[in-house]
C-alpha cells in the first residue's frame, strides 16, 4: 500500500492540535499556517493561523484511516464521491511554496472555471504550471482543483506566460 495525502476535517480551532497529535503518532501531517498581521487597539502582531479552517492534511495508507479517525479532534476524512479524497503531492507542494513566498494569503471557495494554461516565469513558483482563474490588477489567482480552493497573492502579470490556448 502506498501513502497518499488526505484531507482531515477537524473540530473548529483544533487544526494545530490534530497535526501535532498525528506527528506524535509518527504520521506525516501538514497544517498549512498563514502569517497574518493582526491589529488590536493597543498593538499589532504577526500570528500564525491555519490557512484552511478545520482542515489538516495527512500522508498515510488506506489501512491507517481507522487509526486517524480515533484521534481527538478529528471529525472525519474529507470524501469525494463517497471515498476519502486523495490530494495530489504537487498540490501540497504548491501550498507549501505559496505560503513560503507570501504573507496574508486569502482563500476563496472556488467554482473551478477552466481558462488559459500558464507557466509562472518568475518568483517563488517559477516553472509551475496552472490554470488562470482570473487576473485583476496585480492579483494572480492559483487554482488547486482537488481541494476546491483558490489562493490569492500579489504577482506581476509579466511573470505569467501563456502555454496553451483554452
Amino acid at each position: 500500500m502506498t501513502e497518499k495525502w488526505y484531507a482531515i476535517y477537524t473540530k473548529p480551532r483544533w487544526e494545530k492540535k490534530v497535526s501535532e497529535t498525528l506527528s506524535l503518532m509518527k504520521l506525516e501531517s501538514y497544517c498549512p499556517l498563514n502569517k497574518v498581521h493582526r491589529q488590536w487597539s493597543d498593538r499589532k502582531k504577526v500570528v500564525m493561523e491555519p490557512l484552511f479552517t478545520s482542515y489538516v492534511f495527512v500522508r498515510v495508507t488506506e489501512k491507517q484511516h481507522a487509526e486517524i479517525k480515533k484521534v481527538n479532534g478529528v471529525l472525519s476524512l474529507v470524501t469525494w464521491l463517497g471515498k476519502p479524497a486523495v490530494i495530489k503531492d504537487h498540490e501540497i507542494e504548491t501550498i507549501k511554496q505559496f505560503l513560503s513566498a507570501h504573507n496574508d494569503v486569502k482563500l476563496e471557495k472556488a467554482q473551478v472555471i477552466i481558462s488559459d494554461s500558464v507557466q509562472i516565469t518568475s518568483g517563488a513558483l517559477t516553472g509551475k504550471e496552472g490554470i488562470v482563474v482570473s487576473v485583476k490588477n496585480r492579483s494572480a489567482v492559483v487554482a488547486l482543483p482537488t481541494l476546491g480552493y483558490i489562493m490569492f497573492a500579489e504577482l506581476e502579470k509579466t511573470s505569467l506566460k501563456k502555454t496553451a490556448v483554452a
